[in-house]
């Protein structure tokens, strides 16, 4: 059985391996996200792009550490209109964030990127449609006053596995994609290591 290092520090993306029963140690990987996502959207880079070579670099800059570990690196990106939504700093942006999305359809992207040895050796990226309900501003604050600032700041602005649910009218996706994690995917390659 391979083992895998998840370079992440998202308590979700842990509990979705754990619930699959794929084994892994944790191995933060404290990249600094903001001005990566800045050099690349000045280069014109889409959200998806974004996504994966955020993925790609947390795992790769954990694996060149570990020799002969399987590092597994993940990002997840809201795209508007090919606008990127990166997760909220505050609750003022939360709110913003969810000022923006009201009443239409974005994209969660998903992406995961396996490496050894300093380079990706499996990557794979999936989409989500979400579509929000349209609120009050009053509704919105209602939303944020029940979460948590934990969970706030480490579920994009919405729990889709609590009471996030109740914002969409349709969700077309797989959930652990919408959670952060394209689990089916990263569990057939490994599975094709065996």
């Amino acid at each position: 059985m391979y083992k895998l290092v998840l370079a992440s520090k998202s308590k979700v993306r842990y509990e979705i391996l754990s619930k699959y029963n794929v084994n892994c140690i944790v191995e933060h990987s404290n990249v600094d996200e903001e001005p990566i996502k800045q050099s690349l959207l000045n280069e014109g880079a889409t959200p998806e792009i974004i996504s994966k070579n955020l993925a790609e670099l947390k795992a790769n800059k954990v694996s060149q550490k570990l020799n002969d570990s399987l590092v597994l690196g993940a990002d997840s990106v809201i795209d508007l209109n090919g606008e990127l939504i990166s997760k909220p700093e505050n609750r003022n942006q939360a709110f913003n964030i969810l000022k923006k999305l009201n009443g239409k359809m974005h994209h969660l992207i998903s992406s995961a990127c396996i490496s050894k040895n300093g380079s990706m050796v499996w990557n794979y990226t999936e989409k989500a449609n979400l579509t929000m309900k349209k609120f009050t501003d009053n509704n919105l604050k209602e939303y944020l006053s029940k979460i948590t600032d934990e969970a706030l700041y480490a579920y994009n602005v919405y729990q889709i596995e609590g009471e996030g649910r109740n914002l969409f009218s349709k969700i077309e996706g797989d959930e652990n994609t919408i959670m952060g994690l394209p689990i089916d995917k990263i569990k057939k390659y490994i599975e094709s290591l065996q």
